[in-house]
């Protein structure tokens, strides 16, 4: 491949529509290849524009803001990096001859967990939990009574589990319907899930290029309020169940096309896997391989965007651990332990501007031979971490 040099008249461009954490990381690799990076998000000094050769702050669900942008621009490669985008602008940029990573029919099939559930489970087959759409906090009494309790509930539309949860009796129907409208993203519509008692989840990272796909080892992870707190890869699981997971990883983004790395994400019960979700992008849980392997997540979604080879080391076994703020502030200061900091662990701060209860603001990464004591490890350093 013939590489280019940034700021020049034909440089290899990307532009990133949406530029938190994940996106920095994106960013990050871009640059160790020498591509000119152009940041879009929806506020000012987001992480990845701290680190890219260009940032334009815009509304991002704005088809004339985005077009805009892209046009000024005109990047080799777009790279939606949340799910809080204008779609017609992503089919318009490819109407006019842009890139869109993966494609802008894979973006939209993905950002709406209604799209992305009717096509792996009506159109390609695949296996899920049982699943209803609702509008109305009617609908959802009615939904729930159909699917039994307990019943999982989540936006059509959000993005790190915003707006969702379990329906464990009827007086939590009410409570739901109210967590999942004051989410952030779409709300109009939620889905109604049937409850898989199911033993572990996993998220396959699953990179495709035209040519050739692959799969990292399979990273476990525990959530809180739908939103990942600890991951660990790789999942100790039986064979029987990594290779179905494999299969439906693959019949799925064969389905979607395009390049890049995918998140898809499993539960599993016993040896039986079913589809849950998928992200055409990195993913949170992937910041574990950050430290586990010799091309992370963001390294691999950037070779496949540009048709590298997708090879890569597994350097052992690891942990993430997310650090959620604990306060409120308009400049955040991050305190981490020296400690944190060793031959086998290290601590990323992504660099927020701003912080919020709950939000996450750094991740804290361990490698060690022994799974449960990188899990450990990284949950003591996360418990180490203050902020103000």
């Amino acid at each position: 491949m013939l590489f280019t040099t940034p700021l020049q008249k034909e440089s290899i461009k990307i532009m990133l529509l949406g530029s938190g954490e994940l996106g920095k990381e994106v960013a990050i690799e871009a640059q160790r290849l020498g591509i000119e990076v152009i940041a879009v998000d929806k506020y000012k000094n987001a992480p990845a524009h701290l680190v890219s050769n260009r940032a334009y702050v815009i509304n991002m669900l704005d088809r004339d803001e985005v077009i805009e942008v892209i046009e000024k621009e005109k990047p080799t490669y777009i790279l939606p990096e949340v799910e809080a985008i204008s779609i017609e602008a992503l089919f318009e940029a490819e109407r006019r001859g842009f890139h869109v990573i993966p494609n802008a029919e894979a973006v939209n099939k993905t950002m709406n967990r209604k799209n992305i559930r009717i096509f792996a489970s009506e159109e390609l087959g695949v296996k899920t939990s049982g699943y209803r759409f609702v509008k109305s906090l009617d609908e959802l009494r009615e939904a729930v009574n159909e699917i039994g309790l307990p019943a999982v509930i989540k936006p059509v539309m959000s993005s790190s589990g915003h707006g969702q949860s379990i329906v464990r009796s009827s007086e939590d129907i009410e409570k739901s319907w109210e967590i999942a409208k004051e989410a952030r993203g779409d709300a109009s519509e939620l889905i109604v899930e049937e409850f898989i008692s199911f033993d572990y989840e996993i998220t396959l990272l699953t990179t495709r290029t035209e040519n050739e796909t692959i799969f990292c080892e399979p990273i476990g992870h525990l959530q809180r309020d739908g939103d990942y707190i600890l991951s660990w890869q790789p999942m100790n699981m039986s064979q029987e169940a990594l290779e179905k997971a494999k299969e439906i990883a693959k019949k799925v983004t064969d389905g979607l096309g395009g390049r890049g790395i995918f998140g898809v994400e499993f539960f599993i019960k016993d040896d039986e896997v079913y589809f849950s979700e998928l992200s055409p992008r990195p993913h949170d849980t992937g910041m574990v391989t950050l430290i586990t392997q010799s091309q992370s997540e963001f390294a691999l979604h950037i070779r496949a965007v540009l048709g590298l080879p997708l090879d890569f080391t597994l350097y052992g076994a690891g942990a993430s651990g997310a650090y959620k703020a604990k306060s409120e502030s308009k400049n955040p200061k991050i305190e981490v332990p020296n400690s944190a900091f060793s031959k086998n662990s290290f601590v990323r701060i992504f660099g927020k501007p701003e912080s919020h209860i709950g939000r996450r603001l750094a991740v804290a990464l361990v490698i060690d031979d022994n799974i449960e004591e990188a899990k450990k490890r990284a949950l003591e350093i996360v418990s180490s971490i203050s902020d103000r």
